[in-house]
């Protein structure tokens, strides 16, 4: 696609109309938009740009694939015989997939295991300026979008009345059984999620996740429509991304809440950065996701860059360590995703028997959420954030939900675990129940 250059005086006021613009057309039953938004936020590696995607020119298929071809296969088929910018996710229970393992729980939200498109328009927002690329009249697009009327999103949902479906007794049941696994040796850490989530709720998507980036601004902002269902997110996290060669990798384990006065705030990072469980839990995470990338890369070249990297977000603070290694010449771009998926993050360790336990024990299936949404360039490029601190929402049937869990060592207190978990659900939950604090 051809990319044109426009002069832009207030780029977040056009960026505002375009996603409106946006949304406005994509009203049939496979519309589809999709926003990557770094917030201005400064990370290493770079966060996401700041993208807009509108329109499908082509959905990649993943229906009826023969045995022994995954959707990890199919989208590298696809790209390799036209290679254009796709944008999409892979939800978790592509899992299924790659090993022998099953998700018993319904998908209650109803998204695909994975969607890809190339965009019929796609446009990068600069300081001053905004990049549009797409096969008809970009000048015209551009005087259309700073037309656009706003609409006014102030207080236009209703407090939608928020469930779990675990109880904090039977959490903590589930912890203790956990760590009973964990003295057994079955599994060294497993990251075990709670559903929260709201029924008969009429939620204006935008007010909504306009809201969310307003309390929790992210590097991996996302937000994504498909038909009637949506992806609002706010993820710090960055699963895996590929520059040329390099691999990237930047595992968040360790969470603790910002403080009220400069010296609780300096205090609380440093009670996080100092934390042996929370070091530990990190460390049992970047041992992984090294392996992880050893399974694509160069022999001797994958390393560490970053371990225990401290980062202050509006809600909490974070614990991010950086994993790189350098990519194979025999192997494909989507093998090393697929070498990847899911993100050790989001499993625990080691990954499979993780994998199995946590469908025992979890009572929601988690499809996208703890998948990876990002895209992958004509080069074969590539950047994917962990889908985490995410609200999905079918507007049809007034759906929303959204995930949260925590890493269950064998020293793991399950008052506190639980408590954790409280604190990432936080930012969603008070956006949804209209509290403002």
């Amino acid at each position: 696609m051809k990319g044109v250059r426009v002069a832009v005086k207030d780029v977040p006021t056009w960026q505002r109309q375009a996603l409106a613009w946006a949304l406005s057309q994509q009203t049939h039953e496979n519309g589809f938009v999709a926003l990557l938004n770094n917030n201005g936020i400064a990370y290493p590696n770079d966060p996401f740009p700041n993208r807009l995607c509108i329109g499908a020119k082509r959905v990649i298929s993943f229906a009826n694939l023969p045995a022994g071809r995954d959707v990890f296969q199919a989208l590298f088929d696809d790209h390799a015989e036209r290679s254009s910018f796709l944008i999409g996710y892979f939800g978790y229970d592509l899992k299924n997939q790659l090993e022998a393992l099953n998700s018993r729980n319904p998908n209650r939200t109803g998204f695909p295991d994975a969607y890809f498109v190339e965009p019929t328009w796609l446009i990068d927002f600069k300081e001053d300026a905004v990049i549009i690329q797409g096969d008809g009249d970009a000048e015209e697009l551009s005087q259309v979008i700073a037309l656009t009327d706003l609409p006014d999103y102030a207080n236009s949902n209703k407090a939608a009345e928020i469930q779990c479906r675990v109880t904090p007794e039977d959490y903590q049941a589930n912890v203790r059984r956990i760590q009973e696994h964990i003295r057994r040796g079955d599994v060294y850490e497993l990251n075990y999620c709670i559903e929260f989530f709201a029924e008969q709720v009429a939620l204006d998507p935008l007010t909504t996740y306009y809201a969310l980036n307003a309390r929790s601004p992210m590097p991996f902002s996302a937000f994504l429509k498909l038909g009637s269902r949506y992806i609002m997110g706010a993820s710090p996290e960055r699963f895996l991304a590929k520059q040329g060669r390099k691999l990237s990798s930047q595992p968040i384990k360790g969470t603790i809440r910002r403080g009220q006065t400069p010296d609780e705030d300096a205090h609380l990072r440093d009670q996080l950065l100092n934390s042996e469980k929370e070091r530990a839990e990190n460390l049992m995470i970047v041992d992984l996701v090294r392996n992880d990338l050893a399974r694509s890369a160069e022999t001797c070249s994958v390393r560490v860059d970053e371990l225990f990297g401290i980062y202050g977000f509006q809600q909490v603070y974070q614990m991010i360590s950086t994993v790189s290694a350098t990519l194979r010449p025999d192997v494909m771009w989507a093998d090393a995703i697929r070498n990847a998926f899911p993100m050790g993050s989001m499993t625990g360790a080691p990954k499979i028997r993780a994998m199995e336990l946590i469908d025992e024990l979890e009572v929601s299936r988690r499809g996208v959420y703890s998948g990876a949404m990002g895209y992958v360039t004509p080069d074969g490029d590539f950047d994917f954030n962990v889908v985490i601190r995410t609200l999905l929402y079918d507007a049809q049937r007034q759906y929303a939900s959204f995930s949260v869990g925590s890493a269950i060592t064998y020293d793991a207190d399950p008052a506190q675990e639980w408590a954790e978990c409280l604190l990432k659900a936080r930012a969603i939950r008070d956006v949804l129940t209209g509290q403002s604090g």
